[in-house]
């Protein structure tokens, strides 16, 4: 009886292994584990409602839907694309007028850049349900104030176009390609300040304020478009690597009962960046951020919309690099919120109108990662935090004066907030590595939540059948004393007395985080997938990453990819001397700046990791553009030995294990320049590696079936190599 138990033991237990499904490339890139969410979620400001994009399959149709805040229940549909003939191609996304009686709707967008694109737009009137197509493939299109007109750019310059004439009047004459651009960010400022749009309406209307850029000095850089005619094009476009010619930039105000367009004398600055403009609550006073090359020494300027006078408010310096965000906020009397790290932290301050320091609102050694609003009624400000644990995000609410700080959110993991207009109420996104996104209606005074909107149970019911492993969230302790945050995902049956070899992610780059506890991405999933082939996969934030504090971020100023290479080679030394892992089998995988990390690793811990594999990386800082690199780097004329010193191209005699470098040809953000530079070293050293260079693709490279032909080859060469 005692065999036959143990016989039906072992047949149950093969069958269970038997059932556990292994999960496939096909399945996690094309969608397959796709959560549901909340697209184009919009709160209203007037009325305690808001918005959601929702798509119908049934009738192959897009809705901009209305919920009420109370009751989550939905009011009404504001416009369907399947009602008109000129929205057949979809709502791709929509901005409500001031009065929220309008919609600015897009469709049939074109993308240019990461955040840049052109398309055609329409003005919808909610009431009268009139649909009114405003221009063909035009960029960041925006309603004035009282809702009558509506300021565009196209091929680099600003229009205006009249509701009520349905007449369109150019404002600025000179842009051109290359050259001038008026109203919308050149390559760098899109990529590293991350806007486009860079003209915004005065609160009365009668003025618009713009940022024109010069680019004709700036030096050009080309890609070929392979394509499938028969000769390939050129496309060529303004690139500012490191230590080279910006545009020029300058501040313009378009006074629209006159037509004058007028200069802004900013003051007595020399190669210098406008990162941000916003005009105040008085309707004739502009904000204007200005920073230096170095970006370690920043100005809050107020400018005169008549007079054009400027005033410096605010100036904020940094021994390294200030960071620039969305975060500046006017109150009624514009007084106004600001975000800083001056005391080591990002937290929040309050300043008067002339820039007096009032109030810091947040202390402590956790970083303010969102500011979500001020109610004046209440004198209340809520914010996203990591007080909870740098891996963590919680939402808090906190009196004007500093006091009766409260944490809303209540579950560990990421938390996310969405309020509505008279911050009664919030819509809280959570997620963690064990939860997939929640959506639920929460009360502010409280935090308790009212009621589930979106629960993803569908999914999590899906992934039972694939038994997949969790991430083990640690502390990583290197002989040199770095405690750094990590993750280590093991085999479902794993087996303490196996020697297992690892395969180790990272990004590592400066404020970056990978060790966070959210849900998984699909890279996640890939990671398991290979747990399910009995590799181990672990991650480990080196120093540079961020949510720790200033001095842990900063400390790789100067000298990109010494610190946070040693780390990632010392965590792998580690990692190897437990019992469990085979240390002649550990591999490193990264994109980007991660490409730019296990290049570096692969060749300075020869030692250490027996394979490694970088994706689109940056194999020489000089390669790569002004903003970016010189916040960390300086320029290379000031710095030279920052910028060789860690270099991948510097070490290339060093390589001993299996590498693998994967590039696309179209990418005009870390150029293919940089792995055709690498592998020129690698040849002239005479080693032997592997390479893969997808034609016209960017990036992030994909499209059609690239990426599940890219980790498929990635999958194999861990295969083949690990």
């Amino acid at each position: 009886m005692k065999i036959y138990r143990i016989i039906v033991l072992l047949v149950f237990t093969a069958i269970s292994v038997s059932a556990q499904q292994k999960i496939t490339i096909d399945e996690i890139y094309m969608g397959a584990f796709r959560p549901k969410g909340m697209d184009e979620l919009q709160s209203l400001k007037n009325t305690n409602q808001y918005t959601v994009l929702n798509a119908s399959r049934a009738t192959r149709s897009m809705q901009v839907d209305l919920y009420d805040f109370a009751t989550l229940e939905k009011v009404s549909t504001l416009v369907d694309s399947r009602d008109f003939e000129e929205l057949a191609d979809g709502i791709d996304s929509y901005t409500f007028s001031n009065d929220e009686k309008m919609l600015l709707i897009a469709n049939r967008s074109n993308p240019i850049f990461r955040h840049s694109f052109t398309a055609d737009f329409f003005i919808y009137d909610i009431a009268s349900k009139k649909l009114t197509k405003m221009a063909e493939q035009v960029q960041e299109p925006v309603f004035s104030p009282d809702g009558k007109k509506v300021a565009f750019a196209k091929e680099n310059n600003l229009y205006q176009y009249d509701l009520a004439s349905a007449k369109t009047t150019q404002l600025t004459f000179d842009g051109r390609k290359n050259a001038i651009i008026n109203g919308i960010t050149d390559w760098v400022y899109e990529e590293e300040f991350a806007f486009v749009r860079a003209f915004d309406w005065s609160a009365d209307g009668s003025k618009i304020a713009y940022i024109r850029f010069d680019e004709s000095q700036v030096p050009e850089f080309s890609m070929n478009r392979y394509g499938q005619e028969l000769y390939p094009t050129v496309e060529t476009f303004k690139y500012p690597k490191a230590g080279e010619k910006n545009s020029d930039v300058s501040l313009h105000l378009i006074d629209l009962k006159t037509s004058a367009d007028s200069e802004v004398k900013l003051g007595n600055y020399s190669d210098f960046y406008i990162p941000r403009i916003k005009w105040t609550n008085e309707a004739n006073l502009l904000s204007v951020q200005v920073i230096n090359r170095h970006q370690d020494n920043l100005d809050l300027i107020f400018v005169d919309g008549t007079t054009g006078k400027p005033t410096v408010i605010l100036n904020e310096k940094d021994k390294a690099y200030i960071d620039i965000t969305d975060n500046l906020t006017f109150l009624k009397d514009n007084s106004f919120i600001w975000t800083s790290e001056k005391d080591g932290f990002n937290h929040i301050y309050l300043y008067s109108k002339s820039g007096k320091l009032i109030n810091q609102l947040t202390k402590g050694n956790w970083e303010v990662t969102a500011y979500y609003g001020l109610d004046e009624k209440t004198k209340t400000v809520f914010f996203q935090s990591t007080e909870n644990g740098s891996i963590n995000r919680d939402v808090y609410r906190i009196g004007l004066d500093g006091k009766n700080k409260k944490r809303l959110s209540s579950m560990t993991g990421t938390n996310a907030a969405t309020f509505s207009p008279n911050f009664r109420f919030f819509i809280n996104s959570f997620s963690s590595a064990t939860v997939p996104p929640t959506y639920t209606l929460n009360d502010s005074k409280t935090g308790a939540s009212i009621k589930t909107i979106v629960s993803n149970e569908s999914l999590s019911d899906k992934l039972k059948k694939y038994d997949l492993p969790l991430k083990e969230f640690f502390m990583l302790k290197t002989a040199k004393g770095n405690e750094l945050n990590a993750w280590i995902i093991k085999p479902k049956d794993f087996d303490a007395t196996k020697k297992y070899p690892v395969f180790m992610y990272q990004y590592s780059g400066p404020g970056s985080q990978q060790v966070n506890n959210e849900w998984h991405a699909n890279d996640d999933y890939w990671f398991m997938m290979l747990t399910q082939m009995g590799y181990v996969v672990a991650c480990v934030d080196g120093r540079g990453t961020g949510f720790r504090g200033a001095d842990f971020k900063k400390v790789t100023q100067k000298q990109l990819g010494k610190y946070e290479v040693e780390d990632q080679i010392d965590a792998a030394k580690v990692i190897g001397n437990y019992a469990y892992v085979d240390k002649d089998r550990i591999g490193i995988f990264g994109w980007s700046y991660g490409g730019f990390m296990s290049s570096n690793c692969i060749l300075k811990g020869s030692d250490v990791f027996k394979m490694a594999i970088a994706v689109a990386p940056v194999t020489s800082w000089r390669f790569y553009d002004s903003i970016y690199t010189e916040r960390y780097m300086q320029t290379p004329q000031e710095n030279a030995a920052g910028y060789d010193d860690n270099s991948p191209l510097t070490f290339a005699k060093k390589l001993k294990g299996k590498f693998l470098l994967i590039h696309g040809s179209g990418d005009d953000n870390v150029h293919v320049q940089n792995s055709m530079r690498m592998i020129d070293a690698l040849v002239n050293a005479n080693k032997q590696f592997d390479w893969a260079i997808y034609p016209d693709k960017n990036h992030g490279i994909y499209g059609g079936y690239t990426r599940i032909q890219l980790y498929n080859k990635m999958t194999n060469f861990i295969k083949e190599n690990l």
